[in-house]
């Protein structure tokens, strides 16, 4: 029994953190409404169109729930680590709590029958159906349980009630759509992951037979070229092969292996990207980001020396944090894809790895000045399945490699942010918990 619960409660918390992820960047917007609105509709309650009861007091907790969400892009990772369950406890509050209290406070009038009923369909457009239906459960019975606490002689009126088969119909209602919402995600989310994790694997034996062909080829090509030589100096009837051509056989096997290599290492990125989640913390050990940086350029298949030159790296700082160290080589081949990517299509650019160490966190911060990102972008960047490229450009991505990282940074105890300006910068801050290198 005790075993399921706590499998009960992680998928609660999981679904929170779900949900916290997909509504962040309105976060804000919703505080501030409700920072607004509580203490407003007392005045308009109260001297506008007056209502039975009214509770300022209650009313200013609301407010004061939600100040501190309005300034959540300063939270440090320990307060962001706690973000779910305050979002959650918020969200009890303002919905299920305040509306059913005031509704039976009010003894059931009309206004706040309307409100309770907008509250419910808040709810449903906010939460996924589990979460939905515990609650609606918490927050109303911590709404009677308070009423009947301060109210000296407490009747519920019967038009309260009778309304109760209504709320009863939206919720369940509401629960079984989001129920169906969510299996249809995930299915899709499966189908999708599982494809391109199909595809990946398919093109490996391809690939090999290229490279292998390619490494075969350079092994005995001089040795060919050679032979051409000495039967055009020796007057035997070969056919004529131009100077410029025998030159560029030297250079076309090579750029073949290189191709091949940034293929498989592609591939690799896109098994990688597709584990969105389930990272075991069993397997983290204490890594060095200074390791991982060198890792990441040593391995990323670059096309051309030019390319990699556009790479300025601080080689002053080191620090360690908990996690493996491939997972971070990869976050690292997404961001120098992207970067590369846009530094191209800008025709101008360069990129800037740097690293900071401190007591309260240590950061990397990766810059590029290719494109940059657009403002109405920006907020959606790490979704899963989120691409914002031009549908007929080449570039265009399947919206899983920052999905992945903000996954893998999550695991490690940590954060990635993300700010630019259009047409002059992108930065991403990585941000990792202080560890004692052991």
């Amino acid at each position: 029994m005790r075993a399921y619960f706590q499998r009960f409660i992680a998928r609660i918390y999981l679904s929170i953190e779900q949900r916290v992820h997909l509504f962040e960047p309105r976060i804000l917007a919703i505080s501030l409404i409700a920072v607004t609105a509580f203490p407003l509709y007392y005045f308009i309650w109260r001297d506008i169109f007056p209502q039975p009861y009214e509770n300022l007091p209650l009313r200013l907790i609301g407010s004061a729930l939600f100040c501190p969400l309005l300034f959540i892009k300063y939270w440090t990772i320990p307060m962001r680590r706690y973000l779910s369950i305050y979002w959650y406890i918020g969200m009890t509050y303002a919905l299920p709590f305040f509306f059913t209290f005031m509704l039976l406070k009010n003894e059931g009038n009309t206004v706040w029958l309307l409100s309770s009923l907008i509250a419910s369909f808040i709810m449903i457009l906010l939460l996924d159906w589990l979460n939905l239906l515990v609650q609606f459960v918490l927050g109303v019975s911590i709404a009677w349980l308070a009423y009947y606490a301060t109210t000296s002689s407490a009747q519920v009126n019967f038009i309260t009630l009778e309304s109760i088969p209504i709320y009863l119909f939206a919720i369940i209602l509401g629960s079984i759509a989001n129920y169906s919402a969510e299996m249809l995600e995930q299915a899709r989310l499966r189908a999708v992951l599982a494809t391109a994790s199909n595809i990946a694997h398919e093109l490996r034996t391809p690939l090999l037979g290229i490279k292998t062909g390619a490494i075969g080829l350079r092994r005995y090509l001089p040795a060919l070229l050679e032979t051409y030589q000495a039967a055009k100096e020796h007057g035997l009837l070969v056919t004529p092969i131009r100077l410029a051509h025998l030159h560029a056989m030297n250079g076309v096997l090579e750029r073949i292996e290189n191709e091949a290599d940034h293929s498989n290492v592609i591939i690799d990125m896109l098994l990688k990207n597709t584990r969105l989640d389930g990272f075991q913390t069993e397997h983290f050990t204490v890594c060095s980001i200074a390791c991982c940086v060198k890792t990441a350029l040593q391995r990323y298949p670059f096309v051309s020396e030019k390319e990699k030159l556009l790479i300025l790296l601080d080689h002053e700082t080191d620090f360690s944090f908990n996690g493996i160290e491939m997972l971070m080589v990869h976050i690292l081949f997404n961001l120098m894809k992207n970067a590369l990517y846009h530094i191209a299509k800008a025709n101008k650019g360069e990129i800037w790895i740097k690293m900071q160490k401190s007591q309260h966190g240590n950061r990397l911060i990766f810059r590029d000045t290719g494109t940059g990102i657009p403002a109405e972008v920006l907020p959606h960047i790490f979704n899963c399945f989120y691409s914002w490229s031009p549908i007929n450009d080449s570039g265009l991505g399947a919206g899983i490699g920052l999905a992945f990282c903000r996954s893998v940074m999550k695991a490690f105890g940590g954060a990635i942010t993300c700010k630019s300006e259009l047409g002059v910068y992108t930065e991403f801050t990585l941000t990792f918990p202080p560890t004692e290198a052991k």
